[in-house]
């Protein structure tokens, strides 16, 4: 359970420090649509960007794939920007179907932020650790 705990406060201090502002503007960008009564679009929206987030950084983590530090923090920086600009570029706020393209971006865009954190991850676990539980611990965190 140590282990639980520890990896949930590094989700919350991932999100809450300066080294989490990337994700804070990135959800911020993503959310400015929403009002509060939008509360269910925005759990699957969150969601999405969890999902892709918890499958990169459980890949990259476990070595399946590998992004240079550089490469995936100009990324994560153009997502915010693509996020920004498409803010801009909506007119009406209104869903035509049941599964927006933004719950696509979320997912994707989740993906290169997953990547940001695994250095941190990796040098944090054992080495015949298992994912599992620290994983769930950090999203929680988040």
């Amino acid at each position: 359970m140590n282990d639980f705990y520890l990896f949930f406060v590094t989700g919350i201090e991932h999100i809450t420090d300066l080294n989490g502002v990337d994700h804070i503007l990135f959800v911020a960008a993503l959310c400015l649509r929403y009002l509060a009564k939008d509360w269910r679009k925005l759990l699957v929206l969150i969601t999405a960007f969890t999902i892709g987030h918890s499958i990169t950084l459980a890949l990259s983590t476990l070595n399946f794939i590998h992004f240079s530090r550089n490469w995936t923090e100009f990324l994560i920086a153009v997502t915010i920007v693509i996020t920004a600009l498409n803010n801009l570029s909506v007119k009406s706020f209104e869903f035509k179907s049941k599964y927006p393209l933004i719950y696509v971006y979320a997912l994707l865009f989740g993906l290169i932020h997953g990547m940001g954190f695994s250095t941190l991850l990796k040098s944090m676990l054992g080495r015949d650790q298992t994912i599992v539980v620290q994983l769930l611990a950090f999203n929680l965190g988040l």
